[in-house]
């Protein structure tokens, strides 16, 4: 039973990391309409950079933190400027057809810039885990929970109860409009995209603490894809609730299953459930009614 709960646990924990990247997707729709499927290489960006500063120029950790932050807003502020700029108002599809096309250059940018060698990643969080009777917890895990909670009750209140966040969501549901009322749009949008970087630049820090990096380390940002979308894309709350379901099945099938069919049937949980949501509830379990299919 000790094992059950144990790997309980270590799913919460796991899925709450999930939601934490999951953010970086809701807040850039919340304020552009933009699914971005770039969030991944994103975070692989500031992976690099926090590499960089640490290892790369031997800067203390408390300034490879912050100044990761100063390059993840700058990432941030230049997309932007150069790839959706000139695309406010036109169709999600163009929009959305962008992002997939900055999969691709920002993984050459990064070839280019650092090479495909496996880096190892700086150890910013302690290593050695939580032990709380039976009950072992990663600490990196249990510090980027706390993290989420705090951004998440942070991001809540910013889009739902003031007035900067509830001009976002207007703008995003009809940026003519929004320009027509006098309301600044594309500096909305571009606070949307250096939120998302910063975020994707938390996780980097949390996920690959101490591990190694090269440019598949973009790829477990889409894990939590499928949490985005089972809360619901307008949905921040709600991406606590789904994280910590899509961890809890992972966590339990990688102890039970994995071992017994010899392969990795965890790693394949959280699409199976972005394709579930998809088809039977593709708004997710909080996300608002309507919905545009890309």
């Amino acid at each position: 039973m000790s094992d059950f709960l144990n790997y309980t646990i270590n799913g919460i924990l796991l899925g709450q990391v999930y939601a934490l990247l999951s953010l970086g997707f809701v807040v850039i729709y919340r304020a552009s309409k933009v699914f971005n499927f770039a969030q991944g290489e994103l975070m692989l960006l500031g992976a690099y950079s926090v590499w960089t500063l640490s290892l790369g120029m031997n800067l203390p950790p408390l300034l490879v933190i912050p100044l990761a932050f100063v390059a993840a807003l700058g990432y941030g502020w230049l997309i932007e400027r150069l790839f959706f700029r000139r695309l406010l108002g036109e169709s999600v599809f163009s929009m959305v057809m962008v992002t997939i096309g900055l999969v691709i250059l920002i993984r050459g940018v990064v070839l280019v810039l650092w090479g495909p060698i496996e880096r190892q990643f700086p150890v910013l969080l302690p290593t050695m885990p939580i032990i709380i009777g039976d009950f072992l917890l990663p600490t990196n895990m249990v510090v980027g929970a706390g993290i989420t909670l705090v951004l998440t009750v942070g991001l809540w209140y910013f889009f739902n109860r003031t007035r900067f966040g509830l001009t976002l969501t207007a703008v995003a549901e009809d940026p003519n409009i929004a320009i027509s009322a006098g309301i600044p749009v594309r500096r909305a949008v571009t606070l949307a995209w250096m939120m998302g970087t910063c975020i994707a630049t938390v996780g980097a820090v949390i996920l690959l603490n101490g591990r190694s990096l090269n440019v598949l380390s973009a790829d477990v940002a889409m894990a939590a894809l499928p949490v985005a979308l089972l809360a619901g894309l307008e949905s921040i709350g709600g991406l606590l609730l789904a994280g910590a379901i899509v961890g809890v099945i992972q966590s339990l099938v990688a102890a039970y299953v994995d071992p017994r069919i010899g392969g990795s049937a965890s790693s394949i949980v959280p699409y199976v459930f972005m394709v579930f949501i998809l088809v039977v509830r593709p708004t997710g379990l909080f996300g608002w009614r309507h919905i545009e299919r890309v």
